[in-house]
């Protein structure tokens, strides 16, 4: 059995491979990064990484998973943090639009490979990659559902396709963000986003 010191450094070590791997499929594409290189970057022999992962397509699903898990841990922790403080369930979206701003504001290059693998098909993880995504936006479809539940938002609304395109547009809006106008704070970037969350992108001012 791995002690607890083992499993700590185990972990660390994966933590160092998939930045490595992040980093370069991001700058040179999948096809183009060798373990080689992944090793190299991450400061491990060539033998740690298939230690670690039967492979660089293994590598990279348990990087996806890894990924999308931290970010749906942190769309949780945003709601939960709302509902104990006696937010409202628009309030707890707001929160998790910030939430999400901050993951991609910290992991920019995990999310732009991300969004490019939802596209593809050909893939060996394409079915890991639907159950991840499902997890973060099934923490978006608990908060509307409570909330048509609730009588906050009217019933009529499509939960599944509302919380999608939430989470996408949250994705679209602070990759533009970070290519093409990088001058702006993440808290312009949340304030715009907030604005159009709560429906007052038209109408009078207040």
């Amino acid at each position: 059995m791995e002690s607890s010191s083992g499993s700590t450094r185990r972990e660390a070590t994966r933590q160092k491979l998939y930045e490595a791997a992040v980093t370069l499929i991001a700058e040179q594409g999948f096809s183009a990064t060798t373990v080689d290189e992944i090793a190299e970057r991450a400061g491990v022999a060539k033998g740690t990484v298939y230690y670690n992962f039967a492979s660089k397509s293994v590598l990279f699903e348990e990087l996806l998973r890894h990924g999308v898990g931290l970010l749906t841990a942190s769309l949780k922790e945003a709601a939960e943090r709302t509902a104990a403080a006696g937010g409202s369930k628009t309030d707890a979206l707001d929160a998790m639009v910030r939430a999400g701003l901050v993951f991609i504001d910290r992991y920019p290059a995990f999310t732009q490979l991300y969004v490019a693998e939802l596209w593809r098909t050909n893939r060996a993880w394409q079915s890991t990659l639907m159950v991840v995504r499902q997890q973060a936006v099934a923490v978006v479809e608990n908060v509307l559902r409570e909330g048509v539940e609730g009588g906050e938002f009217h019933e009529a609304i499509d939960v599944s396709l509302t919380a999608s395109a939430l989470v996408g547009m949250v994705l679209v809006a602070a990759l533009d963000w970070k290519a093409f106008q990088p001058e702006r704070s993440l808290d312009d970037v949340h304030s715009a986003l907030s604005r159009l969350l709560q429906g007052r992108v038209s109408g009078t001012r207040a």
